[in-house]
C-alpha cells in the first residue's frame, strides 16, 4: 500500500499561518488608499465650490459697482468650475461623491446659475434692489451642494478610522499567531536540538533528537542522529584514524622534506656536475635505490649521456657513458612517457645486459622533461623486484621536475653571462670610439701636417704641431685613465650646459671651426645617465662635421622644453640623403642611433647639397626628478 501522507515543510507551514493575515493587511491597505484618495477628491470638490460661492460674490459686486470689465472672465472661471466639478479632474484628484441628493443639489445650482446670468449678466439691469437676496439665495443653495459633499466625507472618514483600527488589531493577531507558531515549529525543535548538541559536547555520545515533524527540521534531527551516530563509531575507533592520519602526515612530511632538499640543491648548484652528483646521491636517499644513474639526451634523443652516477659498479658506469636508443631498455624517454617500471629478468635481452649482470632486478626510469621537452632521464636500480605507490611516483616525478628547472636555470645562467661579457665588449668599442678613436683621428690629421710642415722647413708651424700633438697625446691619456677607473664620460649632475660647452671648446681647438651655444628654456635637469650618452652623440655630430662637412661655422642650438632637443648643424657641403642614405656599415651613424634607442630617444638626419647638414636628437618628455629618482633607485637594487 503507497504511502499518500503529504509533509509540509516548514516554509509551508509558516506560509499558511502568516497567508491569510498577509491577505487581510493587504485588503485593508487597499481599502484605506480608496477611501483617502476619495477623500481627496471630495476635499478638492469642497475646496472647488467654496471658489464658486466666491466667484458669485465677486460678480455681485462687480454688477452692483457698475465695474463689468471683469465680468466676462469671473463668468468662464465660475463656468469652468461647474464644468469641473460635474466631469471631475482625476489628475488633483477632483470629484464629486454623486448620490441622488448631491445630484440635486447641483442641479439646483445650475438652475440658478442660468437664472442668474439671465437676470443679471445677460443684460443691463436698471435695479439692484434683489441683487443682494438673488445672491445670498444662490450661494445658499452652492452651500448646500457643498454640505451634501461633507457629509459623504464624514463618512469616508469614518470608514477610514475603522480600517485603521482593523489594520492594527490585524497587525497584533497575526504578530501573535506568528509568534506562537515561530516558537511551536522553529524555537523548540532547536531547543531539543541545542540540548542534544551540549550532550555530544560533554561526551555523551549516545544523545539522540527525536523526530516530531516531517518539515526541514525533521531532517536536520534525522542529520543529527546520524552525525552522532558516525561520531560514536568513529570516536571507537579514534586510536586507529589516529595511527593512519600521522603516518600520512610522516609520509607528506617526508615528501615536502625532499622537496625541499633537491630544491635546495637546484638553488644552490653552480655547475652542471654538481647538481648532477648531488641530485644522483638525493634522489639514492629519498627513493632506497640501490643505484642510480642520470642521463642527459640529445636534441634527437638518439644518445644518452651519464652525467652522474651512484651505487653503480664501476664497470657498468664505464661502459655506459654513452648509450643509444635501442641499445638498453634504459634511454627511451619520450615527450609523452612517464614513469615506468622495468622488471628485468622479465624482459628480453638487449644488447647492453650490464645491469642484469650486476643482479639487479628492477629499473624505474623517470624522464626528466621540462614542459614538452625531454632533457634525459634518472635511472632508478634496485636488487630486489619493487613498485612505486602512487605517492612515491608522484615525489619522483615532482623531484625530477625540479632537475629539468634547475639545469634549465644553469643554461640559462650561462647565456646571461655570455649576453653580459658581449654587451660589456660592445659598451667597451662604444666607449673606445667615442673617445680615444677620435683623439687619434685628430693626432694622425696633426703627423699629416707635422710632415709638411718638415719639408717646408717651417720651423714655427713644427713648433705649433707639436704642441698639438702634445696636447692630444695628454687628452688621449686622460681619456684612457678615465675609462680605465670610470668607464663613463664625466657629466655635470647637475645641468648639462657646462659640459656642451666644454666639448664645443675643443672642437673649435682641434678642427679650426667656430662654434656657437645656444640654449632655450627651461626643463627639467638630465639624469647623469642621459647626459653620457647626448654628449657622445654630440661629439660624434661634431666629429662627422669636422671629417666631411668642410664647414666654417658649426652650430649647438638645445631646446629643454616641452621636451629636451639637441640639433647640431652646420654650414658646410651637406649631401644628398636620397643618393647616400647613411647605412649600417657606417660605424658613427650606428653607435649614435644604438646610443639614442638606449635611452629611448630619435635621430633624424636632415642634409641639403651645399646647404649643410643638420643632426637632431629628440629626448622623450621628463619625468618629475622624484619619479626619476625613484626609477633609478628601482634599477639600482635590480642590478
Amino acid at each position: 500500500m503507497m504511502n499518500n501522507t503529504r509533509h509540509w515543510s516548514l516554509g509551508s507551514k509558516l506560509l499558511m499561518v502568516g497567508a491569510p493575515f498577509l491577505l487581510l493587511v493587504f485588503m485593508a491597505t487597499v481599502a484605506t488608499l480608496w477611501v483617502s484618495w476619495q477623500l481627496d477628491g471630495g476635499a478638492a470638490a469642497v475646496n472647488e465650490a467654496g471658489r464658486m460661492r466666491m466667484q458669485s460674490y465677486r460678480m455681485s459686486l462687480s454688477v452692483g459697482t457698475a465695474e463689468t470689465n471683469q465680468l466676462p472672465m469671473q463668468r468662464a472661471e465660475f463656468e469652468r468650475s461647474l464644468i469641473t466639478l460635474k466631469k471631475g479632474d482625476p489628475e488633483r484628484p477632483l470629484f464629486v461623491p454623486w448620490d441622488e441628493d448631491t445630484t440635486a443639489r447641483f442641479t439646483v445650482v445650475e438652475a440658478d446659475w442660468a437664472r442668474y446670468q439671465a437676470r443679471w449678466l445677460d443684460i443691463q439691469p436698471h435695479s439692484f434692489v434683489e441683487l443682494r437676496a438673488d445672491t445670498v439665495e444662490f450661494a445658499s443653495h452652492i452651500d448646500a451642494f457643498v454640505n451634501s459633499i461633507e457629509v459623504h466625507i464624514a463618512h469616508w472618514t469614518a470608514l477610514l478610522h475603522l480600517l485603521q483600527m482593523s489594520m492594527l488589531a490585524a497587525v497584533i493577531v497575526g504578530a501573535t499567531v506568528l509568534l506562537y507558531t515561530g516558537y511551536l515549529f522553529v524555537l523548540e525543535p532547536v531547543a531539543q536540538l541545542k540540548q542534544a548538541i551540549e550532550k555530544i559536547q560533554r561526551g555523551d555520545f549516545d544523545a539522540r533528537v527525536e523526530r516530531v515533524s516531517s518539515d526541514e527540521f525533521g531532517t536536520l534531527a534525522d542529520g543529527f542522529n546520524g552525525m552522532a551516530e558516525r561520531l560514536q563509531s568513529m570516536y571507537k575507533n579514534l586510536e586507529s584514524k589516529v595511527a593512519e592520519k600521522t603516518a600520512l602526515l610522516n609520509e607528506k612530511s617526508e615528501r615536502l622534506e625532499s622537496l625541499y632538499e633537491v630544491t635546495n640543491l637546484v638553488a644552490k648548484a653552480t655547475s652542471l656536475d654538481v647538481l648532477a652528483q648531488e641530485f644522483t646521491k638525493s634522489i639514492a636517499k629519498i627513493s632506497h635505490a640501490d643505484g642510480v644513474a642520470l642521463r642527459w639526451s640529445n636534441q634527437g634523443g638518439q644518445r644518452h649521456l651519464m652525467l652522474a652516477a651512484h651505487g653503480l659498479p664501476t664497470g657498468m658506469v664505464d661502459a655506459e657513458q654513452c648509450v643509444y636508443a635501442g641499445d638498453c631498455h634504459c634511454g627511451q624517454a619520450e615527450a609523452t612517457s612517464e614513469l615506468k617500471v622495468i622488471p628485468i629478468r622479465d624482459m628480453s635481452s638487449a644488447p647492453l645486459d650490464h645491469c642484469m649482470k650486476a643482479g639487479f632486478e628492477t629499473v624505474v626510469t623517470i624522464p626528466v622533461r621540462l614542459h614538452e621537452l625531454v632533457m634525459g632521464e634518472v635511472d632508478l636500480f634496485f636488487y630486489a623486484r619493487t613498485s612505486p605507490t602512487p605517492a612515491e611516483r608522484s615525489l619522483l616525478e615532482a623531484l625530477s621536475r625540479h632537475l629539468a628547472s634547475g639545469m634549465e636555470n644553469l643554461r640559462l645562467n650561462s647565456l646571461e653571462k655570455e649576453a653580459a661579457v658581449s654587451q660589456e665588449r660592445h659598451l667597451l668599442a662604444r666607449e673606445l670610439h667615442d673617445s680615444i678613436a677620435q683623439s687619434l683621428a685628430f693626432l694622425k690629421i696633426q703627423v699629416q701636417l707635422m710632415r709638411d710642415a718638415i719639408k717646408t722647413c717651417n720651423e714655427a708651424e713644427v713648433a705649433k704641431i707639436l704642441e698639438e700633438i702634445d696636447a692630444g697625446v695628454k687628452e688621449s691619456y686622460g681619456d684612457v685613465r678615465e675609462l680605465l677607473l670610470h668607464f663613463r664620460t664625466r657629466t655635470n649632475t647637475e645641468d648639462i650646459e657646462p659640459a656642451l660647452a666644454t666639448t664645443l671648446q675643443k672642437f673649435e681647438h682641434q678642427s679650426g671651426i667656430q662654434t656657437e651655444l645656444t640654449m632655450q628654456g627651461q626643463g627639467l635637469p638630465l639624469t647623469p645617465d642621459i647626459q653620457m650618452q647626448v654628449l657622445h652623440i654630440v661629439q660624434e655630430a661634431l666629429s662627422n662635421v669636422r671629417k666631411h662637412a668642410h664647414a666654417s661655422t658649426a652650430w649647438l642650438d638645445v631646446q629643454q622644453q616641452p621636451s629636451w632637443r639637441f640639433e647640431v648643424r652646420d654650414d658646410g657641403i651637406g649631401f644628398d640623403l636620397a643618393a647616400n642614405p647613411h647605412d649600417e656599415t657606417h660605424v658613427g651613424l650606428r653607435i649614435m642611433t644604438e646610443r639614442a634607442q638606449r635611452i629611448g630617444a630619435s635621430i633624424d638626419i636632415i642634409s641639403t647639397p651645399t646647404r649643410g647638414s643638420s643632426v637632431i636628437l629628440t629626448l622623450p618628455p621628463q619625468s618629475h626628478p622624484s619619479t626619476s629618482n625613484v626609477a633609478r633607485q628601482d634599477k639600482a637594487a635590480i642590478a
